[in-house]
């Protein structure tokens, strides 16, 4: 961060504060002048708060200090408290806490590469997008899964043991829904993988039973079944952000697919996607425009999924077993 422009600033005046609001309103129009502005009223706020957590921590020590100690005199901690407000001008100059820099991201209009930290995704949430991305085996993958189930997190009973028997569940079904809109099951199959971590984190009802939400379908005024509430990962403005919300429930995996065609036949947004259906990627392409999923690597995602040898293998090995 450059401080040039801050060497004549008093960083303990509190009356600077009103000036650089001054000078950020009067450079409303100047995007440079602005960003200028924001970085010398976060990088003051810095040296401020610097001080005082320097002045806490000098007020907690007094517990062990000898009070007959002529380091211990007006005089000695006069000079102190000078030496502290000189460090904390020289911290905050060298941008050494980074306070003013996350300031400074936060404000400022744009906030590309800020995350803040209430949107951290969990162990789970990222070992699927490992998965997805090729970054991790299915197998090695699927036993985070399971450590992170086994910590304390709430898995609904009926979940899949594998990503396995999580393809050999769903393929009868898929592939005679996947008829009525002439899609590849495979798809479908990729797409649930995705969304519920290969079975592993299918939302469940609160009972404790699982709500067999394949596709995270979220639950309007218009549906009339049951619902799930569950704690859902949204992307806004680019950012991730998480929110409650209800999805769908059903009574069976085949019940989940059978309603995840129905949902995309009576939605408009969708009818461009199921255009598109003979051509996967477009097909997923068009899915995520439309609004599918808030993620902007939503579609993604699902191709590196399909890409993966370990899936081609699973759903060859099936075939060959008569599971068609």
């Amino acid at each position: 961060m450059n401080t040039n422009q801050l060497d004549k600033q008093n960083f303990f005046d509190l009356g600077n504060l009103d000036s650089l609001r001054q000078d950020a309103l009067k450079s409303a129009s100047d995007q440079k002048a602005s960003n200028d502005a924001l970085k010398k009223a976060a990088q003051q706020f810095e040296s401020i708060f610097t001080q005082m957590l320097l002045k806490s921590m000098r007020k907690a020590n007094e517990v062990l200090e000898d009070k007959d100690s002529p380091f211990n005199s007006s005089s000695v901690k006069f000079f102190e408290e000078m030496h502290d407000q000189q460090l904390s001008i020289e911290l905050s100059g060298k941008g050494s806490l980074g306070l003013a820099d996350l300031i400074v991201q936060q404000l400022s209009p744009n906030s590309e590469g800020y995350t803040p930290a209430s949107v951290l995704r969990t162990n789970a949430e990222l070992q699927s997008d490992k998965i997805a991305s090729g970054q991790a085996p299915l197998s090695v993958a699927t036993d985070a899964v399971e450590k992170s189930d086994k910590t304390g997190q709430d898995t609904p009973q009926g979940s899949f043991d594998d990503p396995a028997s999580f393809i050999t569940a769903m393929w009868d079904h898929a592939k005679e829904a996947a008829e009525k809109i002439g899609l590849n099951p495979a798809v479908m199959i990729a797409q649930a993988a995705l969304e519920t971590g290969w079975g592993k984190h299918v939302i469940a009802k609160q009972d404790g039973s699982s709500s067999f939400n394949l596709f995270n379908i979220k639950s309007d005024k218009s549906w009339q079944g049951e619902s799930a509430r569950k704690l859902t990962l949204e992307f806004e403005q680019g950012l991730p952000v998480q929110k409650q919300a209800n999805f769908r429930a059903y009574d069976s995996v085949k019940e989940s697919i059978n309603d995840y065609i129905e949902f995309l036949q009576s939605n408009p947004r969708y009818q461009e996607a199921l255009k598109k259906v003979k051509q996967p990627a477009q097909y997923l392409d068009a899915l995520q425009q439309a609004g599918y999923a808030t993620d902007p690597n939503y579609a993604q995602k699902i191709k590196s999924v399909l890409q993966r040898g370990e899936f081609k293998q699973m759903l060859t090995s099936l075939i060959r077993q008569g599971v068609n």
